[in-house]
């Protein structure tokens, strides 16, 4: 039984495509970040905010910046810390991140969101809000190394 050479080029190819993501996949690495937000929103919001990005031992100061739209309105302070998966440098934290949703504080304020850029850098964070905001909007925040 001879397989053609056409089906072994293909058959090549898909094994080789598969060991191209897994080696990417193994070599992205992960981090700490936390960070301060302020929020301020009557409909249409604004937060700005600063904190700390920790990769392989080096700590990376970071802003944090965005918008909101939609049923929104108050004013907090919230802060979060958590872990950014899926990076293999400092700067792959850096970009848009999108989340729809809506919430505002649970119990005495606590947050958990999970949110990812267009590098494919996963956040995943707690916070503890201080202030009244409620929201039902769709949101954005960018994250930049300073």
């Amino acid at each position: 039984m001879t397989i053609s050479s056409g089906f072994r080029s293909i058959a090549v190819a898909a094994i080789a495509t598969v060991g191209v993501s897994l080696a990417s996949a193994a070599h992205a690495d992960s981090g700490t970040i936390r960070f301060s937000v302020y929020k301020a929103a009557f409909f249409v919001g604004g937060s700005g905010g600063e904190g700390t990005l920790t990769f392989h031992g080096r700590k990376y100061p970071i802003s944090i910046g965005g918008v909101s739209g939609g049923l929104a309105f108050g004013v907090s302070k919230t802060y979060f810390q958590g872990t950014v998966r899926h990076i293999r440098r400092a700067r792959d934290v850096t970009g848009v991140y999108g989340a729809a949703g809506g919430g505002g504080a649970l119990g005495r304020g606590a947050q958990v969101i999970v949110m990812t850029n267009d590098k494919g850098a996963q956040l995943q964070l707690t916070g503890r809000q201080v202030g009244l905001q409620v929201n039902a909007d769709l949101s954005g925040m960018s994250i930049a190394l300073r």
